[in-house]
């Protein structure tokens, strides 16, 4: 397939240097057809899928926004916002979501962007605003529509699309087939690109283990001893699961994060940032992270409780083994558990080491700061300090995340100590922040 120069050059920016089989049927197909349906299991590279034929839509010359992306979880937003300025296009994308400062999101539509990617309550929430005009947007993305159907955003999606008169061009991606696309979605005679049908990832092992005497709790444990520090995500269909199986964790002293929809955002977000940057190799979750999260490769996916639908082992697992890397996915089952009949691919039986040794502590340890971009703060003003204020090499600083109103660094899990001691009293930008570990 031939890329144009421009995409030629986001592409020479990227971590890989070729597009999947499903990314170039796709963008084939964008060259003539300007509806488009995209059916694709989780963990495929649907969004670089469609970003690259977006690229070519959007035009330098006009002011406002061009391109509208809407996507059912606020965690797909910021991922898909992170992934279209790391193909550094030179075009502008803002992130509109529940959760985020309303006021911020209007000051960034002081200057509109040509890339509006949202939430579909916030979307109608600044449409109903008037916050910005949706009669010059001519490009429309439903990102992950099965989900935002699931979830209920049918009505959202619906008044949203009532105000976009001059939509000529519409992609719809889904992990799952949708028999039926509503009416309100307007598109006629649609073609569908579909790679659901072989569902199992390419590069995916799968093995299952069996717990003695139905101890699935212990089971799990010694399991994640095995995978020493290896990023892993321990999935369960329930809270509770969640945290019964945290609280064992930390009782072995393992750190560990909770991920669940009985959270508070800010807790969502420093359980993501802890696991992204290291701090905790293991994040135990329900469905909620399968899908749409901004989280780095993964090595490990464990099904603590098996799911009862299909669609979900399949989101699960597309968390791993990711753009042609390999990963590995485990089923935990009491000795009266089957293995699910959908399953229709060799599952290994994997046995135990009967000594458990426990992994080595993370080399990280995520650091708290309670100011953000609001304050003026940016990546370079903390990497600045905590090489100069407290003291620190390069090598012993970590990934760093900035957010409105407080930001995250990792740090050497040796030099915590000495950090905390140098920085207690020190300023950042002129102003006194408080910073302490984040737990």
């Amino acid at each position: 397939m031939k890329l144009s120069y421009k995409q030629q050059q986001v592409l020479e920016s990227l971590p890989f240097d070729q597009l999947n089989e499903m990314q170039e049927a796709f963008i084939t197909a964008a060259k003539k057809e300007n509806n488009l349906i995209l059916l694709s299991p989780t963990g495929s590279g649907k969004t670089f899928a469609f970003l690259f034929p977006l690229l070519e839509k959007l035009d330098e010359k006009k002011k406002g926004i061009q391109a509208m992306i809407i996507v059912p979880s606020r965690e797909l937003a910021v991922q898909i916002e992170h992934v279209f300025k790391s193909m550094k296009t030179g075009f502008k994308i803002n992130a509109i979501y529940g959760g985020h400062s309303v006021k911020t999101e209007m000051n960034n539509f002081s200057e509109p962007p040509a890339v509006l990617v949202g939430t579909p309550g916030r979307i109608d929430d600044h449409l109903n605003r008037k916050n910005f005009d949706g009669s010059f947007i001519e490009i429309l993305i439903l990102d992950e529509f099965d989900k935002a159907l699931e979830l209920g955003f049918q009505e959202d999606m619906k008044l949203i699309l009532n105000r976009l008169p001059k939509l000529h061009t519409k992609y719809l991606t889904s992990a799952t087939p949708i028999n039926n696309v509503p009416r309100f979605v307007g598109m006629d005679e649609p073609k569908t690109i579909d790679f659901t049908k072989n569902q199992l990832v390419e590069g995916l092992s799968l093995f299952e283990i069996r717990a003695e005497e139905n101890d699935k709790l212990q089971a799990l444990f010694q399991l994640v001893c095995t995978l020493e520090n290896e990023l892993t995500l321990v999935f369960c269909n329930h809270r509770e699961a969640v945290e019964r199986i945290s609280h064992l964790l930390n009782k072995n002293l393992i750190e560990n994060s909770v991920f669940h929809g009985g959270l508070t955002q800010g807790e969502r977000e420093k359980a993501l940032v802890k696991f992204r940057n290291g701090s905790s190799t293991v994040l135990v979750t329900t469905d909620l992270a399968s899908r749409g999260l901004d989280i780095p490769e993964i090595k490990n996916v464990i099904h603590y409780q098996v799911p009862v639908k299909e669609d979900s082992f399949i989101h699960r697992n597309g968390r791993t083994a990711r753009m042609q890397e390999k990963g590995v996915a485990y089923l935990i089952l009491s000795e009266l558990e089957k293995v699910p009949e959908y399953i229709n691919t060799e599952v290994t039986l994997k046995t135990l080491p009967e000594e458990t040794i426990l992994p080595e502590e993370s080399q990280w340890k995520t650091i708290y700061i309670s100011g953000g971009k609001k304050d003026k703060i940016n990546k370079i003003d903390l990497v600045g300090f905590f090489l100069k204020q407290g003291k620190l090499k390069k090598e012993e600083l970590g990934k760093i995340e900035v957010f409105d109103k407080f930001s995250y660094v990792a740090i050497n899990n040796l030099k915590v100590k000495q950090v905390l001691n140098l920085t207690s009293k020190e300023k950042i930008k002129k102003k006194s922040f408080k910073i302490e570990i984040a737990n």
